[in-house]
């Protein structure tokens, strides 16, 4: 709970989390395209059904009974009570006033046209005493319809079954819809609340990583770059040492030179640990070797007293940035473990091109003599370049060879486009 609190609390006082927020939010919600006050064609279409429906029952009821002899006059209101529904999310209210007020016999009011108006004005009216006044002002308009209809025919009595039905087809529209408007409210206060957390939940997860990046950052150069320097400056010092001889000297600066590009490799590789989230801050963008720097790479294993041959067969051709890099640290990884394990056996190092590819092979002999030195090994060397290759899609083995030395092969496709 405190590591929550604290991560929150770094959302807040970091304005790049936070403009990452407002980008995420905006990326989440985007725009509708509204047509008129629909929100979406299907609205548009359901609304001018309803109005045609409505108008023509509007109609067909004017002229099956008495009114229909009026003349225009009530055929007309009829037609503009149906054509006033296809209004009615823009102004819920002033549709259920205009049926209310163009249809003055109360009994023809509730038929088609008035339960609609009065859903439309629970839905998607905003003042619910507006709300209240028309759905009184109908409810009025009803009883006062029934209780004419009951004095002008002496035969029908004030609460039979058609009376709860007329005045149902005003409560209930208005009940509907009220409910449809909070079950949707809770809905949409839900889904935000569901996307607010989650929005959250990636923006931790985001900055956890980005702290553990760091950490790792940190780790590193606190136990690497701190004895690689050491190895330099020590290095240095028997390089200009008047009393050492021509070949400690040489050694001396080899070892420099070594110890200095591990600390740039070491320096890049911790630039893209502690700077890939910020924009502001670039990552650094020296070269990643390639194939083009295999000969200093074997050059600097010669040095050291390793026999080390290079062979190429096949045409020559471009794998790639990711192909090219893979195949150079195989072939760099390798070399280390002869430096380890094998002290100096005679080493080939064979490059094979092939159509949508290169065989990259590195074989030793087996050791005349165990190394001097007990280099630490933690293991991880040929499973790291195992996992580099399969995630070209190729093919990696590491075996002894027949003969008692060893052997790393790996069949490395070509990467097209990758830089």
């Amino acid at each position: 709970m405190q590591r929550f609190r604290h991560s929150l609390h770094s959302l807040r006082s970091d304005p790049t989390l936070l403009h990452r927020f407002g980008a995420l939010i905006r990326h989440q919600h985007p725009r509708t395209h509204r047509v008129l006050w629909w929100e979406s064609w299907r609205d548009l279409l359901l609304d001018a059904t309803i109005t045609v429906a409505v108008t023509w029952v509007n109609v067909l009821y004017v002229a099956d009974t008495s009114w229909g002899n009026s003349g225009l006059s009530v055929r007309s209101m009829a037609i503009v009570v149906g054509l006033t529904l296809i209004v009615r999310r823009r102004y819920p209210v002033a549709v259920a006033v205009a049926t209310l007020a163009l249809a003055p016999i109360p009994s023809f009011t509730p038929r088609a046209a008035l339960p609609i108006a009065l859903y439309s004005a629970a839905r998607h009216g905003r003042s619910r005493g507006a709300l209240v006044v028309v759905s009184g002002a109908a409810f009025l308009a009803v009883a006062v319809g029934r209780v004419w209809f009951m004095r002008s025919d002496g035969s029908l009595v004030l609460w039979e079954p058609e009376t709860y039905v007329e005045l149902g087809l005003v409560v209930v529209p208005v009940l509907f819809g009220l409910y449809i408007t909070a079950r949707r409210t809770v809905m949409e206060n839900l889904k935000d609340r569901a996307e607010r957390l989650e929005r959250e939940r990636h923006l931790l997860a985001e900055q956890a990583r980005s702290e553990e990046r760091a950490r790792i950052a940190q780790e590193m150069h606190d136990v690497v770059a701190h004895r690689v320097s050491l190895m330099v400056v020590h290095a240095g010092a028997l390089e200009i040492d008047p009393d050492q001889s021509e070949r400690a000297a040489q050694a001396g600066q080899m070892i420099g030179q070594i110890g200095r590009q591990a600390l740039a490799e070491l320096r890049q590789v911790l630039g893209v640990l502690r700077l890939s989230d910020k924009e502001d801050c670039p990552v650094p963008l020296s070269p990643q070797p390639s194939l083009e720097d295999l000969t200093k790479l074997l050059q600097q294993s010669r040095d050291t007293g390793i026999p080390v041959a290079l062979r190429i067969s096949g045409e020559r051709h471009p794998l790639g940035g990711t192909a090219e890099r893979t195949a150079y640290r195989l072939v760099q990884e390798a070399l280390t473990n002869v430096h380890k394990h094998a002290g100096h056996a005679t080493t080939v190092v064979h490059l094979h091109y092939l159509p949508g590819g290169l065989r990259v092979t590195v074989e030793n002999d087996a050791p005349s003599t165990r190394p001097l030195l007990d280099l630490p090994s933690g293991g991880h060397g040929l499973t790291g370049l195992r996992e580099r290759v399969s995630v070209l899609g190729g093919t990696f083995l590491a075996a002894e060879g027949p003969a008692g030395g060893f052997q790393v092969s790996a069949w490395i496709p070509a990467v097209k486009g990758a830089a």
